[in-house]
């Protein structure tokens, strides 16, 4: 077997301790005799997986009985509707910052649902930073404050969040979800699309207060009510078993590494090994992000030419480092070290960068 460093933004690297864990049970899942894939979410091996996963990333981010954690389908682009289907109310606005081309598509759906309003945008920055704090200025009639926590396509991140008051916090936190402690007491509402840090594409993971929850419009289709969801603890329908069989083994191993705190360590470590790169080769490696909002999960970074860009990616996919282009509506390119990302793939990105700079500068 020859395992290569994907730096894809998603679907990314799982740890092999997991995949391996899902090789040996595949056939036979807990003593079973069925596979997880075939199994019905109604069985009890199912329900064990469920609520462990649950219970693993509630242990996780220090959360208590007051929220509940769903699991989902219809990616973190679903929740883009759903979020203003069932909290933008009458009356209210729904309040957004606005820090990527996701962000932007979470603010169009909004429009659809009800009055939405942008407090902040960097778009003309081509999305280069996220705010300081002191620039959101928050509307009294808002129904909630949407960020994004993690900008994948252009690599940008909060490393502080917003005090929002009474106005609840909804935070899309897709590309950088268990890979860092969080301030949860800011927050009412967290949805993230697992395939980028914590799991397989296909299942959507949503941590939320539960009195947030309640109460919702009864007239909203069923399966896009959150009420419902959290209700019936995620099994009103067939949900996304084996994707959330995978995120419940990824939440054991991050207890295993021992925790968030450790977890946010690791990764700024193995993303300075990256930005030092950059940082010192100023003349040939252009850093998309300002550095006060660099992101820890994804590295974005242009070459002087789109030539040398294409080469490096070439060179550096036949040494076996693949999924650094950036994103097609950006270019340049584009390192993802989530949190299964070795240390040994960063340091091995990093003497390549130095190498490539020194043979083509």
């Amino acid at each position: 077997m020859s395992r290569i460093f994907n730096f894809s933004a998603g679907p990314a690297m799982l740890p092999l301790e997991v995949l391996e864990e899902v090789q040996r049970e595949l056939l036979d899942c807990q003593k079973s005799g069925m596979s997880i894939l075939e199994m019905s979410h109604r069985a009890p091996v199912y329900d064990k997986v469920n609520a462990e996963a649950e219970a693993d990333i509630k242990e996780l981010l220090g959360l208590n009985e007051d929220w509940c954690v769903l699991f989902l389908g219809g990616g973190a682009s679903l929740q883009f509707s759903m979020v203003p289907m069932n909290f933008l109310t009458e009356g209210k606005i729904g309040a957004y910052v606005d820090t990527s081309s996701f962000s932007a598509k979470a603010v169009k759906e909004a429009e659809k649902v009800g009055a939405a309003v942008t407090l902040f945008s960097s778009k003309e920055q081509k999305y280069n930073r996220v705010p300081r704090l002191d620039e959101i200025k928050l509307p009294a009639n808002a129904a909630y404050l949407h960020i994004t926590g993690n900008n994948t396509i252009e690599g940008t991140e909060y490393h502080n969040y917003p005090d929002t008051g009474k106005i609840p916090l909804i935070a899309d936190l897709s590309s950088d979800i268990l890979s860092k402690p969080i301030p949860t007491e800011k927050f009412s509402f967290i949805y993230a699309g697992a395939q980028k840090n914590i799991g397989p594409g296909g299942v959507v993971v949503v941590i939320a207060r539960k009195d947030f929850v309640k109460g919702r419009n009864k007239n909203l289709p069923t399966m896009l009510n959150y009420e419902v969801h959290m209700d019936n603890k995620s099994l009103y329908n067939t949900p996304p078993v084996f994707g959330v069989y995978i995120v419940g083994l990824v939440a054991k191993w991050l207890k295993k590494q021992g925790g968030l705190a450790v977890m946010q360590e690791r990764n700024i470590s193995k993303a300075k090994l990256i930005y030092d790169v950059i940082d010192k080769h100023l003349d040939f490696y252009r850093g998309f992000a300002e550095k006060d909002s660099r992101s820890y999960m994804n590295i974005t970074f242009g070459l002087p030419s789109e030539e040398l860009e294409a080469k490096f990616v070439l060179e550096a996919t036949a040494g076996g480092l693949d999924g650094l282009k950036g994103h097609r509506s950006v270019g340049g390119l584009r390192a993802s070290v989530y949190n299964a990302m070795p240390r040994a793939g960063c340091e091995k990105l990093a003497e390549f960068m130095e190498n490539f700079y020194l043979a083509n500068r």
